[in-house]
């Protein structure tokens, strides 16, 4: 029996698996940077006039299409990967096709559901640029996962992987999870440091009023 290297599974030495990764690092690392930067300078709305919406959907088309170049390096880089069987092939139930059809179906469910509930300037960090939602989003699918948007998207990196049974997307999709999070350690608490401010504004405001 030959005995099986990890080369067998995952090609280090493929540049395109680098730059995947890579692509994978620069997105939210890039977005928090320009997020803060705009809330603490206001540089793309002053670039754009002085308009907050203009601003913002900008970096949202910024963000979209970067998004897309990253699916297309996590793509060119799974051709050149080994290709192992990772789920059952068997009839009746064929795993290795309904698993990540079911897994590509949900994530993407998170992802369009939560853009929609949240609205361009709530998805893309219009809270950056001022633009306050007036309450939490509460609803579907904020009530099945907190963070919607990354999760369904993680789902759509694994479903790829596995219908195409690469383990090197299995991997990229471990990274993309602790991306994520690691992301998201960063936009939480500045995030709710906006809203408080924001808070504290209203209930001076009140405050001032019954004065």
């Amino acid at each position: 029996m030959a005995s099986l290297n990890l080369e067998d599974f995952i090609n280090w030495r493929d540049p395109s698996l680098w730059i995947s990764l890579a692509s994978i690092t620069f997105n939210p690392l890039a977005w928090n940077i320009v997020a803060r930067n705009e809330y603490r300078n206001k540089s793309l709305t002053r670039f754009f006039g002085g308009s907050v919406y203009v601003g913002c959907y900008f970096l949202a088309a910024a963000i979209f299409l970067f998004g897309m170049l990253r699916d297309t390096l996590y793509h060119n880089a799974l051709k050149s990967q080994p290709t192992v069987p990772l789920l059952p092939n068997d009839a009746p139930f064929n795993l290795h096709i309904v698993v990540p059809a079911v897994l590509f179906i949900t994530g993407q469910v998170l992802v369009i559901t939560s853009t929609y509930a949240l609205g361009i300037t709530g998805t893309f960090l219009g809270d950056y640029f001022g633009i306050l939602m007036d309450h939490r989003v509460e609803g579907f699918p904020f009530n099945v996962v907190e963070n919607p948007m990354y999760t369904g998207s993680t789902l759509s990196f694994a479903a790829t992987a596995l219908w195409y049974e690469k383990p090197a997307g299995l991997f990229i999709t471990l990274y993309v999870y602790l991306a994520y999070k690691v992301a998201l350690s960063f936009e939480g608490p500045f995030t709710t440091m906006i809203y408080s401010k924001k808070a504290q504004s209203h209930d001076g405001k009140s405050s001032k009023k019954e004065l």
